[in-house]
């Protein structure tokens, strides 16, 4: 029998003249796996804050088991601005002890995609005070990781993870032996995690089996049982049950409620978008030219991300654009959105991007805008438009946009500056399609995002006719919303693929796999005309060998610097070296993956 870890018996938590929790009783055992969704505000966090004891309740009483080890990922972190991410994530230490630790070695791999922290000027020897949210949270993450705990409670763990991290993020713990908590709005990640689902709402907390997907299909039943007046979410939910049900690829293993319930709940639900449909009125919108880029070369500053692109946006296409940190995702949408508003006056560096005359874009960018603090909700869409076309017949006013965003009448009289993140980062994109834009670029919209808003924002996107390109980490939103895939996988290139996010996954598993456990480099490789496929493997054969051999060298190299800590001019010249073996290892990856695809 399972030894249970935390009692919550009767919790209520009040703020202001609002119950955020009331009494509320939850247990956690050994071996759980639960996840924590919600609306924003509804108490997620409140919850997993009483549940560690970092926050005191009202009324009511949580215990925890003796000498129970916890682990927590909070919203903000506690390290030390003055220390290095040595010091905090490893601590004393010697090199010899961590780097024989296959956990540590992981845990660094996987968070910071290499043992020497290449992301980080200074690797292991940054200080952390001069360093963003995002990397720190990376580092606080990690410093939890390594160490053994009973019980994990995380709090929004994906954020600032790409694809790639958050992949390795939920394989490290579907090994961990420790139960979890876990507050995310990542679909997926609940998916490949979790076992059982606590859903906050009203101040009550509702326990469901299963991940997420298990969690959509019970919970559909359920309102389908006690008839619930709330017809706005049922339809929500309903829509989300179709899309499991149909379209996405197989989510979960068993469903812990009938499979006829379901399917007799969704009988009459159409699929979440007419493709054919949408693409007729794209065209009548946007004609036959969206962007069309020529040739085209991307640069950030002196670093040129993309090279000799010619690729192009059609009416009705969307877009999930995928890709390592730094491949120029951002830089991409800059440009094209550069040469939008200068009406193709601004061009990249090279080449030519050709902007259809009637294309009318909407940029949302990872920073939320600022807007007058004074202004409330409703007056702040207002003042963009009072009335909007969505496509189809569909016509919304201000106030319904607002409440289909979970702005009620009374949130509708907030001031601006009153809202939280999240709440402007709802507003924002609130703002974008009010101003009844054809062309959408949307930089990671599921930032700061409930899954509830979430699954709004992709409902109102399903009717939604003009072009779209998405950048996010987030599988299932991407999944959701788009219908073709791109890579930028840091070679200068734009990849599609056709099996989406899986296809990615595997082809940046390759390139790991090719530069070996500890990958080196030497003299790089020159390019050469693609022969048929058996040259293609030859070669690639032969760059694995090189690679591998030179794994050596850069393990060497790594003990001299250790050897020679105190002696700065040798270890410049050592890691002077080291520099020259990562940018030619660079370029025999980029060629081994050339000849993957040739192959």
């Amino acid at each position: 029998m399972a030894v249970n870890l935390v009692n919550v018996e009767a919790v209520s938590k009040v703020y202001g003249t609002r119950a955020l929790l009331d009494g509320v009783s939850l247990g956690v055992s050994e071996g759980d796996r639960i996840g924590v969704v919600g609306r924003n505000g509804d108490g997620k966090t409140t919850l997993i804050r009483m549940l560690a004891k970092l926050e005191e309740a009202d009324a009511g009483r949580i215990t925890h088991s003796g000498g129970l080890r916890l682990g927590v990922l909070t919203q903000h972190d506690s390290l030390d601005p003055a220390a290095t991410v040595r010091q905090e994530i490893i601590g004393d230490l010697a090199d010899h002890e961590w780097a024989g630790s296959a956990k540590i070695r992981d845990v660094l791999n996987g968070l910071f995609g290499g043992l020497s922290l290449p992301g980080f000027e200074h690797g292991l020897e940054t200080v952390i005070g001069p360093l963003s949210g995002g990397e720190r949270r990376r580092i606080a993450l990690a410093k939890l990781l390594i160490d053994e705990q009973d019980l994990l409670v995380l709090d929004e763990p994906t954020n600032h993870l790409d694809v790639e991290g958050i992949a390795w993020l939920a394989k490290h713990l579907q090994g961990r032996r420790s139960a979890l908590v876990c507050v995310t709005h990542d679909r997926w990640f609940l998916d490949q995690v979790c076992t059982r689902m606590w859903d906050v709402q009203r101040g009550a907390v509702h326990e469901y089996e299963g991940g997420y997907s298990d969690y959509v299909f019970a919970r559909a039943e359920r309102e389908r049982i006690a008839a619930t007046e709330e017809t706005k979410r049922q339809n929500l939910v309903r829509k989300e049950l179709a899309w499991l049900r149909r379209g996405a690829p197989a989510r979960t293993s068993k469903p812990r409620f009938r499979v006829e319930a379901a399917n007799e709940l969704i009988a009459d639900v159409p699929p979440p978008r007419d493709t054919s449909e949408l693409m007729k009125f794209a065209n009548s919108r946007l004609g036959k030219t969206v962007f069309d880029l020529e040739d085209v070369t991307v640069q950030a500053g002196p670093k040129v991300l993309l090279k000799h692109l010619t690729w192009q946006l059609g009416p009705g296409d969307r877009v999930g654009l995928v890709g390592v940190n730094g491949a120029g995702k951002t830089s991409l949408l800059r440009a094209l959105a550069d040469a939008a508003r200068t009406q193709g006056d601004a061009q990249p560096a090279e080449g030519k991007v050709v902007v259809g005359k009637t294309v009318k874009l909407a940029y949302l960018s990872q920073e939320v805008g600022e807007l007058d603090p004074n202004l409330r909700v409703l007056e702040a869409v207002q003042r963009v438009r009072d009335r909007v076309d969505l496509g189809k017949g569909r016509e919304m006013t201000a106030g319904q946009l607002c409440e289909q965003f979970g702005f009620t009448k009374e949130k509708q009289w907030t001031p601006v500056g009153d809202l939280s993140g999240g709440e402007r980062r709802r507003l924002q994109i609130l703002r974008l399609l009010m101003d009844e834009p054809n062309v959408l670029f949307l930089d990671e919209p599921t930032n700061d995002l409930d899954i509830e808003t979430l699954t709004q924002l992709e409902d109102l996107l399903d009717g939604w006719p003009g072009s779209m390109i998405v950048i996010s980490h987030d599988r299932f939103f991407i999944e959701r919303t788009t219908d073709k895939v791109y890579a930028l996988l840091g070679d200068r290139t734009l990849r599609n693929l056709p099996r989406g996010l899986d296809e990615y996954l595997e082809r940046r598993q390759q390139m790991i796999e090719a530069a070996g456990p500890a990958p080196a480099a030497a003299t790089p490789v020159k390019k050469k005309a693609s022969g048929d496929a058996r040259a293609a493997q030859k070669e690639m054969q032969k760059i694995e060998r090189q690679l591998g051999k030179l794994s050596e060298k850069e393990t060497k190299l790594h003990a001299q610097i250790a050897d020679n800590a105190t002696d700065f001019e040798k270890v410049a010249l050592f890691d002077a070296e080291l520099r020259e073996l990562v940018t030619a290892r660079d370029e025999l990856e980029m060629r081994w993956m050339e000849l993957a695809e040739d192959a």
